[in-house]
């Protein structure tokens, strides 16, 4: 990835002026979140198990730039799709998949817009995440949510990126604090319980763990993690290996949102009958 850091001035001073004139407020008064991707050397598939993954931010990612609303109401409008979305922190949320049909598909209200559905459940699952820890939310927000431009659905997490900005919005505009680990368990409950989508906790994780230029650690059973950070170069080390590392992002084209594609919840089962039929062996398996 390139080096330039981000969010950059001119994206922090756009968002700001997006927000004001939607609100009809000061920019100064806009608040803003930074949710970044991430990719991830090992955890694919991984994370659910309650294995060992690693994980590393990128300079790439979702801002969402918002106002605390003087009521409940919730206004929002996307860099990315069309609509805007309206709708009540005071209403109680309920999952948009059903548990009548397969577990492999989600499917969103029909009294919901059609744009509403499709990118305000991220916003709306925050809320339901929050209600269900027990917090009542009082104030609504105003905000302008956008991806970096190209990466969306792109295998970099998006969606856990969306998820954990709508939670700090909702958050800091109701003057809850959370911690790290207590916002992994919100945006679970996001993706796992509002979503219907059976993945674990690899991408939430990253996101609020990680430090800049640090590889993430973590062991998803325990939920104990450490960051690598980058070892010192001697001053005499041949060419400073390049200045450690570099990382190069390879985009194949393809996108697909994995909460309405059954792929992977069936990826999911399949990884969990694998361990099941492993377990039944008390001896270790030589495999060719």
């Amino acid at each position: 990835m390139a080096e330039a850091s981000w969010p950059s001035e001119a994206e922090v001073n756009e968002m700001r002026n997006l927000v004001s004139s939607m609100a009809g407020r000061d920019p100064g008064e806009v608040r803003i979140v930074a949710s970044p991707y991430r990719i991830c050397p090992l955890g694919a598939h991984i994370d659910h198990q309650g294995g060992a993954v690693s994980a590393m931010t990128i300079n790439r990612g979702i801002l969402l730039g918002f106002i605390p609303a003087d009521d409940a109401k919730v206004v929002l409008r996307s860099g990315q799709f069309e609509g805007e979305v309206h709708f009540s922190v005071s209403d109680v949320q309920h999952p948009v998949h059903s548990s009548k049909k397969d577990v492999n598909h989600t499917t969103d209200s029909p009294n919901r817009k059609e744009e509403d559905s499709r990118w305000g459940k991220f916003a709306r699952g925050a809320v339901f995440a929050l209600q269900k820890m027990g917090h009542s939310l009082d104030r609504g927000i105003t905000g302008y949510i956008c991806g970096s431009e190209g990466l969306d659905c792109a295998g970099l997490s998006s969606s856990a990126a969306a998820g954990v900005a709508y939670l700090l919005a909702f958050e800091s505009a109701n003057n809850l604090t959370m911690s790290e680990v207590e916002n992994i368990e919100l945006d679970r409950l996001i993706e796992n319980e509002y979503l219907g989508l059976r993945n674990g906790i690899l991408d939430q994780s990253a996101i609020l763990l990680s430090s800049h230029g640090c590889l993430t650690y973590m062991n998803c059973k325990t939920k104990e993690h450490e960051l690598v950070r980058p070892f010192k170069l001697q001053k005499d080390h041949q060419s400073d290996l390049q200045k450690s590392y570099k990382i190069l992002l390879a985009f194949s084209g393809l996108r697909k949102a994995l909460t309405s594609n059954p792929g992977y919840n069936r990826r999911v089962a399949e990884c969990q009958e694998a361990a099941r039929v492993l377990l039944k062996y008390d001896t270790p398996l030589l495999l060719y």
